[in-house]
């Protein structure tokens, strides 16, 4: 079970609603390296590997300031720590401008990594927020709330940044072969100018939200050392004596690393099977639906149909099958099963969560930041897909490189999450 907390307000209503608006900012600035990354490779003349640095940089920071970030959460307490993530987006996004006009990658790298610290403390607050407001048999449902939150966001961000970045690209790359060095170079410099202006905008949306949030009066969630239905966590010393837990964070590297490369390497997939980059670009937004679909059946299904262990299970063989079959298939086929990926994804993420801190007790908000260090997932697997792309000359056969990630997390629904459990 999870630890005994203290919410000073019964109604979650209005807190729930706060976070929704977090996970929307979630949604946006996440997805929207998807079109970020087809750009950058453009923009910067960049590898595919190289290109995938944008996950790197993004998702490196949850590794990196997770566990700082649980300590400036028991500082500052939930609503100062998220005030302080959103000003620290802000200036991720600021960042944009000098690297724009200078076109250096190593800069944008640095100011998605600034914006994914901001990210990083934003989550470890509201993860367990979301869970622990309310009963622990609905956590998944609420969780997949906040997720649609999160994925209608990142439809918008697909749609909105590639036809901003990408506007025009598949002509603008034809057009690039014909001229010389120095006529390239004023092109690129000229397209890399598009990310300045939304990035710009994202920041004032970013500095506006959080001094809205200044004023507002959420419940804090407080830890109690001694509760009542911790007894898993009683005579625990460390949070390494918790193997379900470490098993765990493990299921979220996995987990989250297959579903960025699900929607981050679409755009490059889809050009692979023949598809011209600015339509190819858009394909994101299907696994967006499907992300979408996902939710909404965990809403509709969870506990009353199925309880969330087995929707992890259901999930992964699923995931499973469709990446098999995006492989082994081509054209429209391809697309639609892997597009499939949102679908099969969708559960995992609100099921890992509460599997994972079951039984924490005071445990509970350094596991939660335990567990978003396995964000780093995002990090480092798709540049390793990358890696593999270029070595066998394939993005579709690249996808081989998923199949154990899925395996593992299968392992993990069936036995791994009771590890250590009595």
């Amino acid at each position: 079970m999870l630890a005994n907390v203290s919410v000073e307000k019964k109604n979650y209503t209005f807190p729930l609603l706060i976070i929704g608006a977090f996970f929307f900012i979630f949604g946006f600035t996440t997805w929207a390296n998807s079109q970020l990354i087809p750009y950058f490779k453009i923009a910067c003349e960049l590898s595919t590997s190289q290109s995938l640095l944008v996950a790197t940089a993004f998702f490196a920071a949850y590794f990196v300031m997770a566990l700082p970030s649980s300590f400036i959460l028991d500082k500052l307490g939930y609503k100062k720590g998220m005030i302080l993530g959103l000003l620290i987006m802000a200036t991720g996004a600021l960042l944009f401008i000098p690297a724009a006009n200078a076109r250096s990658y190593s800069m944008f790298l640095l100011a998605l990594f600034v914006i994914g610290t901001g990210l990083a403390l934003l989550q470890t607050a509201s993860n367990p927020y979301v869970t622990i407001l309310g009963p622990i048999e609905y956590a998944a449902q609420r969780i997949s709330i906040m997720g649609i939150c999160n994925k209608l966001a990142g439809i918008v961000a697909v749609v909105v940044m590639g036809g901003i970045v990408l506007k025009d690209v598949d002509a603008f790359k034809a057009k690039l072969l014909t001229l010389s060095v120095d006529d390239k170079a004023r092109e690129l410099n000229t397209l890399i100018i598009r990310v300045i202006h939304p990035y710009i905008t994202i920041a004032v949306i970013l500095v506006v939200f959080a001094f809205i949030l200044i004023f507002l009066q959420l419940p804090e969630v407080k830890q109690e050392e001694n509760s009542s239905d911790s007894a898993a966590s009683k005579n625990k010393t460390s949070i390494f004596q918790f193997p379900h837990l470490l098993l765990g964070a493990l299921a979220i590297f996995f987990y989250v690393g297959v579903e960025v490369i699900s929607y981050d390497t679409f755009a490059g997939f889809g050009e692979s099977l023949g598809y011209p980059l600015q339509k190819a670009s858009g394909f994101a937004k299907f696994t967006g639906y499907g992300l979408l679909l996902g939710y909404v059946l965990g809403i509709i299904c969870i506990p009353k149909f199925i309880t969330q262990r087995r929707a992890l299970i259901v999930s992964c063989v699923l995931s499973f099958l469709f990446v098999l079959l995006a492989i082994l298939t081509k054209g429209s086929i391809a697309v639609f099963c892997f597009a499939g990926l949102g679908l099969s994804n969708a559960l995992m993420w609100p099921a890992i969560w509460p599997l994972a801190i079951n039984g924490l007790g005071r445990f509970t908000k350094t596991g939660a930041a335990l567990l978003i260090m396995g964000i780093a997932g995002g990090a480092i697997l798709p540049p390793l897909y990358g890696k593999v792309a270029e070595a066998i000359a394939s993005k579709q056969m690249a996808y081989w490189t998923l199949l154990p990630c899925y395996i593992y997390l299968f392992y993990y629904a069936v036995k791994g999450y009771k590890t250590g459990l009595k």
